[in-house]
């Protein structure tokens, strides 16, 4: 076991403030520094991939490809693009002016960094081996003025959450999610959460069945279905129901072979914890509904992949809560119309999978239900596809990121404008005292010409004869008592 040392509680609120200070005297916010950091956030990924998976493997029992395509490939893209577009997207950016009163001045829109930003991931305690990666060798590669890797477990996270941020980014469930943000809220801080929820996967009676299973099960089996995005249960018509079943049993033999316990592509739970849950969850289950799988192992928390049918929307132990497990139910549905009932009777959820040859079909689906994102016939891709901002609606989080969305997320658009010291007699007719003059060339420059040619004509004159009156009116005489 991994000796993981969590860090001391009262030295948290001073790691917070030394990083406060870095931001305070603009290190941060060189592009050429935030540029270097990026390269060494990569350099990172890619010369630590051995220990990245080895720890990954020890904590999950992933498999290496699973680490390079869901873990590290995305991190090292990201990093990719930001180097090539932080110039363009720090950039200012002008304004088309509105108000005719500022037609001569300057109007910007700044983008600055919003300040400290705690990004929060799983709890140390539950990935040990990871976090203790993490903790030792990131910081070996980043400026330790600017950045600081606090691990522990909910004692460091709730002093963690105490402290003034300029954001929090959180990852994980929506108990964990509605903590993080009442403690955001004390100091006003913006949040991005990104959550959950129950993903359904509808498949439409036109669908390819054996394309369907094998995708579908890919994305619900990845990581051993411990993915905020993993299919959390399938909406497919009664006659197609067993047609279904047959293929997702030999897609399983396919992928794991007869015995997945004993494969090298099949995952581990993450701990003895969520073993516990979802151990519960198939023990209140009906053994009849076991359509495949569910054989598990405590001492290996494994369990294996695991199909249950029939499932009726509002079962109280499968289709409440997010499972975020290897247990695939199959929701028997009427029609397309019934499945997207049963969607919208429940919380938005984080993706939503539609299995469709039909345009009509999927595209009657989406606009009739909610959902972060969505993805037709396949599962987990639209996640991998930087160019797609991500994120959740409602229950299933606020706020998104990926490529541009990430920059917008933890930017501030600072509004800035850079008066002109000219025209200062035409501007003077904003000043007291006030009078119809002044609220004549007001107009004119607040709501300009009319339409008609006519209504032109006579406001132009209307507004010399004004502006003449202003300007040399002479302005009455301060008394001194």
């Amino acid at each position: 076991m991994v000796d993981l040392k969590y860090t001391e509680i009262e030295s948290i609120p001073g790691i917070i403030q030394d990083l406060q200070k870095t931001f305070n005297i603009g290190i941060t916010k060189d592009l050429s520094f935030r540029k270097q950091q990026l390269n060494g956030l990569m350099r990172f990924c890619i010369e630590q991939t051995d220990a990245i998976v080895d720890a990954l493997h020890k904590d999950l029992r992933k498999h290496r490809m699973e680490t390079n395509v869901g873990e590290i490939s995305a991190v090292v893209d990201e990093c990719k693009f930001m180097i090539k577009n932080l110039d363009r997207l720090s950039k200012a950016t002008s304004t088309k002016k509105r108000f005719q009163m500022n037609a001569m001045d300057k109007t910007i829109i700044r983008k600055e960094p919003k300040g400290v930003v705690a990004v929060l991931g799983n709890l140390s305690y539950f990935s040990a081996n990871t976090a203790e990666l993490i903790g030792r060798v990131l910081p070996q590669y980043l400026d330790k003025r600017a950045y600081s890797v606090i691990n522990g477990a909910v004692p460091e996270t709730t002093k963690l959450l105490e402290q003034r941020f300029g954001h929090i980014f959180y990852t994980g469930n929506g108990v964990v999610g509605k903590i993080v943000m009442t403690a955001a809220a004390k100091h006003l801080t913006p949040v991005t959460l990104e959550l959950g929820g129950k993903s359904p996967a509808i498949i439409a009676p036109d669908a390819d069945f054996n394309l369907t299973a094998h995708r579908l099960l890919w994305g619900k089996f990845f990581n051993a279905g411990q993915t905020c995005v993993a299919p959390d249960y399938v909406l497919v018509t009664k006659e197609q129901t067993e047609r279904l079943i047959v293929a997702f049993r030999n897609v399983i033999r396919e992928y794991y072979g007869t015995n997945p316990q004993k494969s090298d592509s099949y995952g581990r739970i993450v701990s003895t914890r969520q073993f516990d849950r979802l151990k519960a969850i198939l023990d209140k289950l009906d053994s009849k509904l076991i359509a495949v799988g569910g054989d598990s192992d405590r001492d290996d928390l494994y369990i294996g992949p695991t199909i249950i049918s029939p499932v009726t929307p509002s079962d109280a132990h499968i289709m409440q809560d997010e499972i975020f497990g290897p247990l695939l139910p199959i929701v028997p549905v009427k029609d397309m119309e019934e499945a997207i009932e049963v969607v919208n009777s429940k919380d938005q959820p984080l993706a939503l999978y539609i299995f469709s040859g039909n345009s009509k079909t999927y595209t009657n689906i989406l606009n009739k239900t909610n959902s972060g994102g969505a993805l037709v016939n396949d599962t987990l891709m639209h996640l991998q596809e930087l160019s797609l901002p991500f994120g959740g609606v409602g229950p299933s989080g606020m706020g998104n990121y990926h490529g541009v969305k990430s920059f917008d997320t933890f930017t501030h658009e600072r509004a800035t404008m850079i008066k002109s010291t000219a025209f200062e007699s035409v501007i003077a007719a904003r000043y007291p005292p006030y009078n119809d003059d002044k609220e004549t060339l007001l107009n004119l420059l607040v709501y300009g010409l009319p339409g008609s040619v006519g209504g032109k004509i006579k406001t132009l004159i209307r507004a010399c004869s004004a502006s003449f009156r202003v300007l040399f009116r002479k302005q009455p005489q301060q008394s001194n008592a």
